[in-house]
């Protein structure tokens, strides 16, 4: 049987394609602007190949800083318009104070205006078209789920909260599962569902005991015609960034195989030179800070100005962490416990050090020794390592690798105050771990960054 070839886009595509026009639009833009308009400060001469490449570096960083790569960023107006003038902004102060690399500042200072106006125009043009174009139905990839055992509503609510691109047209279970919200199909159809409903793509979610031989009968006709079937595990890590610990068993080694950069001699020399450069800079940083901070400590936060406590590192060996303090003091009268939202033992002072991250500065100390990384899992307490590991599955692969002053749960969840919370953040812990790259490592370092600005600290 011959299906129907279906337009959409994937999740890595729409990335890679905003990239690609956002530079090309700011350049196409600039090249226009120059030809038809009275615009001197950029001109296109046998210099300009290395000015706009300095620009469409500029436009990529600040625009991962600004979050207009993020996917359900990228289609709301609202936050498109927001981040764009960020992003506008920064680049045009950055291109401005690189002037070996880019053009020589004009005399009439007009002429930045007049930079700043094509670089925010061409964007939000371009970021429009995509909005309108783009994200429209007629490119949302339709998808029939499929498995033995499916809690159809569940599945496809976190497909649609995470992606809004997927439309689901329904669903086929073995064991005559029912839904309210999605059409259900037999297993005997479905090639012709496939072929009626323009499927685009089949998720496959099986239960704990492994799919059926019926439904994986069911299935070979169309995998032998290269139509495209993906487990929902894969899915799910796919638009989520973190691992589907909810769908998976104790063989965790099958699901989420270490990443081979934790073996890789080139990358962990690379994290290494990375901790002690970084580390290094930090604590220069840390003296720039200190006396400001030590007064708003000595008004806001009376009484010692650093405090340490046990830690869990690599392979669960304790280490002693420092930080700025951000509570009263003796805290926990009765035993260690989760810092929460409106949290009373947090001072003044202590909520400003939190939301800015100046509390974790000191723990570049840890780094420059060794005890921990610039990222990683956020090293946790003892008390809460035993008792998570006793709730929550997979809890103490975490410390395979070294805790981090920075890592992929922290910048893109809040800080944790509950076991639900906790298992979240291991979900992304969980991811880091197995995709470990010096392109995700960058990646979690431009996050932390819009973590700092957009003020979504602890």
């Amino acid at each position: 049987m011959k299906f129907n070839k279906v337009s959409h886009f994937e999740i890595s595509e729409r990335k890679l394609l905003l990239r690609i026009f956002d530079v090309g639009f700011v350049w196409l833009a600039l090249y226009l602007t120059t030809q038809i308009l009275d615009f001197t400060y950029f001109r296109f001469n046998s210099n300009t190949w290395v000015w706009l490449i300095v620009l469409g570096f500029y436009v990529l960083v600040f625009g991962a800083v600004f979050e207009i790569y993020d996917l359900q960023k990228a289609e709301s107006r609202k936050a498109t318009v927001k981040n764009v003038v960020l992003t506008s902004l920064l680049v045009t102060l950055f291109f401005l104070l690189t002037p070996k690399l880019t053009p020589t500042l004009p005399e009439n200072r007009f002429q930045i205006l007049y930079f700043f106006t094509i670089l925010l125009s061409s964007l939000l043009i371009w970021r429009f078209l995509y909005i309108g174009l783009i994200t429209s139905p007629r490119f949302f990839k339709r998808v029939l789920i499929v498995g033995d055992d499916i809690d159809i509503d569940t599945i496809a609510n976190e497909l649609l909260h995470n992606d809004p691109n997927y439309e689901i047209k329904g669903y086929i279970s073995s064991k005559d599962r029912k839904s309210n919200n999605f059409e259900a199909f037999k297993l005997g159809e479905i090639e012709a569902v496939v072929k009626d409903y323009n499927i685009g793509e089949i998720v496959v979610t099986n239960s704990m005991e492994g799919l059926s031989s019926e439904m994986y009968q069911a299935l070979v006709p169309l995998l032998k015609t290269g139509f495209p079937i993906k487990a929902y595990t894969h899915v799910y890590e796919d638009i989520t960034s973190k691992v589907p610990l909810q769908y998976i068993n104790n063989e965790f080694y099958f699901y989420f195989p270490f990443s081979r950069s934790n073996q890789n001699r080139l990358y962990l020399l690379y994290q290494i030179t990375v901790d002690i450069v970084l580390s290094i800079l930090g604590l220069a940083c840390v003296l720039f800070f200190l006396p400001f901070i030590a007064l708003g400590n000595l008004i806001g936060n009376r009484g010692s100005l650093f405090y340490k406590q046990i830690r869990l590192g690599k392979s669960g060996k304790e280490f002693k962490i420092i930080k700025f303090r951000t509570m009263v003091k003796d805290a926990e009268p009765h035993g260690a416990q989760l810092a929460y939202k409106g949290d009373v033992r947090i001072t003044r002072f202590g909520k400003f050090l939190r939301h800015t991250r100046l509390d974790e500065l000191p723990q570049f100390f840890n780094v420059l020794k060794g005890e921990m990384s610039l990222i990683g899992p956020r090293p946790e307490r003892p008390e809460f390592v035993k008792s998570l590991s006793d709730k929550i599955p997979f809890y103490e692969v975490r410390q395979i690798i070294k805790p981090g002053l920075t890592g992929w749960a922290q910048v893109n969840t809040r800080y944790a105050n509950s076991e639900e919370d906790m298992l979240e953040k291991l979900q992304y812990d969980l991811y880091y771990i197995k995709q470990r790259s010096v392109f995700l490592d960058l990646r979690i370092l431009l996050k932390t960054v819009s973590t700092i600005i957009f003020l979504r600290g602890q």
